[in-house]
């Protein structure tokens, strides 16, 4: 299914996509084309308790949802009406954070057990940390897990294989691209090199664009453009994780090499990148004065919301010569559902968890936000998600921004990137960061 030269034409829909379905065709990819690499499952100790299977009996009792995506909460209170009618005497409440601060304060907020009944987590450090302190009740004796894709739950599980938690999306975290202006502009296929690349970007500039809205002052969403200018640059699939474990640094040539690629991007990102968060990228995005938005798929059910109507495809910059690539672009399964060890909630949860987990539920959601899911059999009739399909059998690598659990390292690595597009040189900025990698390994 892969094609690198394919025309941006919006017809071009995979032949006989919709005689199959979607869902044939993640089954037919995951794993050959789709594969975990790098780190990514849990290190240190699961939680002790590990939960009987789910009852058939109707829920009671209330459920904390804790989760960090305000763009779902429309269609989540949809699938906690269909819940609540199959369960009359539960109740859900969403308890939702900015992703920013659910990375820094979700594990104090859920770990009296009143709060975040379910909840969630960023696949890398946060599962880590929430693991270890003992947040995840063990799902291991669910039957309901055994319908995801094995593939696509490793993130999930501690070091024992133990499944503790069950990551709920698949999003590919790349820039997103409205088709139309690339094809107003005269882009006629999407570039497999860097510099084609380049050349892109100064087209749309050309033609009053900005060619790449960046999130650069948003550190939750500005590094995850690293994603697909690392993979590769990177020496092994696993080199952020070397970095943090000090086997690699960040004045190494090859990062050198990468933060002056970041150099060679800045005149073609938004006027003070280095400043603007995600929310005003995205409706510069959707009123069609951006080329591409450096952020993730997770972002095209957002920007449908602001009005886009033209379609929109992935891309991801190649930092190298084409037949020197390894990779067409990124995906992760993250989102990770679990049930707090905590407290007296985990039946009502347990059942909450089993209940988005159900094919049919899980196509409300997927097809409700734009993002595809890890669950097997789901029937996905949102067009973009049918739209980007092809993505689900190319040569992806496994986000490896994700690969650090020290948060404190992962902070510098990509504040270097900031750092280049701020004005800094890519020497200077990778010493600074290393000195902070150096400090915080002690």
């Amino acid at each position: 299914m892969s094609d690198q030269n394919s025309t941006l034409s919006r017809r071009r829909l995979l032949h006989g996509l919709g005689a199959v379905g979607l869902g044939g065709a993640l089954s037919a990819c995951v794993g050959p084309t789709i594969t975990s690499r790098g780190s990514g499952s849990a290190t240190g100790g699961a939680a002790a308790q590990v939960l009987p299977p789910v009852s058939d009996t109707p829920a009671t009792g209330s459920v904390s949802f804790a989760h960090w995506r305000a763009e779902d909460k429309a269609v989540f209170d949809t699938l906690i009406a269909s819940f609540v009618k199959a369960n009359p005497k539960a109740t859900v409440t969403q308890d939702i954070s900015p992703s920013n601060d659910y990375q820094s304060t979700a594990l104090q907020k859920i770990k009296g057990g009143t709060i975040g009944t379910a909840f969630v987590a960023f696949r890398g450090a946060q599962f880590v940390n929430m693991n270890k302190a003992g947040l995840y009740a063990g799902l291991g004796a669910q039957p309901f897990v055994d319908g995801y894709f094995a593939e696509l739950i490793k993130a999930g599980q501690a070091t024992s294989r133990a499944q503790m938690g069950l990551p709920y999306q698949l999003v590919f975290n790349m820039p997103i691209f409205n088709e139309d202006a690339f094809e107003a502009a005269g882009v006629g296929s999407v570039p497999t090199d860097w510099d084609g690349f380049l050349a892109l970007c100064e087209t749309l500039k050309s033609k009053g664009l900005t060619p790449i809205a960046w999130p650069g002052g948003e550190p939750a969403n500005s590094g995850q453009l690293i994603n697909s200018m690392a993979m590769n640059n990177m020496p092994t699939d696993t080199a952020f994780a070397d970095i943090e474990a000090g086997t690699r640094k960040v004045t190494d040539d090859w990062f050198l090499a990468m933060l002056k690629q970041y150099q060679q991007l800045t005149p073609y990102f938004e006027a003070n990148s280095t400043g603007t968060s995600s929310e005003p990228l995205q409706q510069l995005f959707a009123s069609g004065k951006a080329g591409m938005l450096a952020t993730g798929s997770f972002h095209i059910g957002a920007v449908r919301k602001l009005g886009a109507k033209f379609p929109i495809g992935l891309i991801a910059p190649i930092t190298v010569a084409a037949d020197k690539a390894k990779y067409e672009g990124i995906y992760n399964a993250t989102f990770i559902l679990g049930v707090n060890a905590a407290g007296t909630g985990q039946d009502a949860a347990l059942k909450w968890v089993e209940f988005l987990s159900d094919p049919v539920n899980a196509a409300v959601y997927a097809n409700g936000t734009s993002q595809h899911v890890t669950v097997k059999n789901v029937d996905y009739t949102n067009p973009d998600l049918k739209h980007n399909a092809s993505w689900l059998a190319k040569k992806t690598l496994l986000a490896p921004r994700f690969q650090f659990t020290n948060l404190d390292i992962r902070a510098a690595v990509e504040a270097a990137c900031v750092a280049v597009v701020g004005g800094t040189s890519p020497d200077q900025a990778a010493e600074k960061a290393q000195a902070v990698i150096d400090q915080k390994r002690k």
